[in-house]
């Protein structure tokens, strides 16, 4: 572009600011006030999922590209995008790892509730892209058989590791739902888990969704768990959010309010990832290494004498009864509760001391800093004086 591009964008999309004001002039709105009047002028959007890049937004406005730092684009009309001539990118991967941290904890905390071996469960996960493929990485570091869905990837790679929707209703202890949400096409994704599905599973298993609400069928759930098809739900994604069933909710094992993906380092990638985008549209390399989270307000983990290090790790690093704590509290404020969001660290973010020799191997796979006391002794221990 040869002149200053105009920029509108989410004041929800965190280490943002300072990084594009020398490259170009930039409002920041919250989504609520990035309407048809406020974007009619931007030569660039940059959004996340709340903000719906469609005619009603786009048709008097001069844009012509639009950068979204979510992994998902279903909020984007691309079919509209490409007769306008808009150009966009979403941030495909960006938050992944912190889905899987989210997973993870959320299933050791059934595990603990229910008693239930994590070994002995066979997990069936639906949708192997980004997520898919860490959470099939942590289920295979905790023991657990692993079975894989994903018909689009199973038909381009011809790959010989996938199973159909049938094996997991059949087999799996925990279906976990990871694909984008898709309305046509050979394999749609909207309401995937629908009464069929529900009736089809025999094993009466744990459902996970934190892909988007829409994935399943609220109706169908609710009827499921009262007709015991289903031991329990994980639900961070709802369908018609922020208006959540209040019943679904109170029926929930965890809830809460679509932050799964919400780590300061998924959000931090995000950002880098579009501020990049943006750079390659208006053909300017901008400096993307200020774009860091802070550290955590404790980043030393003591697993001395811990009864189970792995699960203690974890919650130290992520809880989701803190936020399903909130979200039962106050439904209405689920919006908010998004917007306002503490946002946590990932398991890299963390050291880790005191621990057994035969609790390490998982805990360095995850990602966890492991030091000796030696290393403390030297200094590191001064970090959370």
């Amino acid at each position: 572009m040869n002149t200053i591009p105009y920029i509108v964008a989410d004041n929800k999309i965190p280490y943002l600011k300072g990084i594009l004001e020398p490259y170009a002039r930039i409002d920041y709105l919250s989504p609520e006030r990035i309407n048809a009047q406020t974007v009619q002028d931007a030569d660039i959007l940059l959004i996340r999922t709340r903000t719906k890049c469609n005619r009603e937004l786009l048709d008097r406005s001069r844009c012509r590209y639009i950068a979204t730092a979510t992994i998902g684009y279903d909020h984007i009309d691309t079919l509209y995008c490409k007769e306008k001539g808009i150009s966009w990118q979403n941030a495909p991967g960006c938050n992944a790892s912190s889905v899987g941290q989210y997973v993870l904890s959320s299933l050791l905390a059934w595990s603990k509730s229910t008693r239930k071996n994590l070994q002995d469960c066979t997990i069936g996960i639906v949708g192997v892209g980004h997520v898919g493929k860490i959470v099939a990485r942590y289920g295979k570091l905790l023991g657990m058989q692993v079975l894989l869905n994903d018909p689009p990837r199973q038909e381009a790679e011809s790959e010989t590791d996938f199973v159909p929707l049938e094996k997991i209703c059949r087999e799996a202890d925990i279906v976990t739902f990871h694909t984008p949400l898709t309305h046509e096409g050979k394999y749609p994704t909207y309401h995937l888990a629908d009464t069929d599905f529900f009736n089809a599973l025999e094993k009466t298993p744990l459902i996970i969704n934190t892909a988007r609400g829409e994935i399943i069928n609220t109706e169908a759930l609710k009827r499921a768990l009262k007709q015991k098809k289903i031991s329990s739900v994980i639900l961070d994604c709802w369908e018609n959010e922020p208006n959540i069933d209040k019943e679904l909710l109170e029926q929930a094992f965890i809830a809460t309010p679509h932050i799964a993906g919400y780590s300061a380092d998924g959000k931090s990638e995000a950002t880098r990832m579009i501020v990049q985008s943006v750079g390659k549209w208006i053909k300017t390399a901008i400096p993307t290494q200020n774009i860091v989270p802070p550290a955590p307000v404790r980043e030393i983990i003591d697993l001395s004498g811990a009864a189970n290090p792995l699960q203690q790790a974890v919650w130290e690093s992520y809880n989701p009864f803190d936020d399903d704590l909130r979200l039962r509290k106050s439904p209405e404020t689920f919006e908010m509760q998004r917007g306002l969001y503490p946002l946590r660290r990932e398991f890299p973010a963390y050291y880790i001391k005191g621990i057994p020799p035969t609790g390490s191997p998982i805990l360095e796979n995850l990602g966890f800093h492991l030091v000796s006391i030696y290393t403390f002794y030297s200094g590191i221990d001064k970090k959370n004086e």
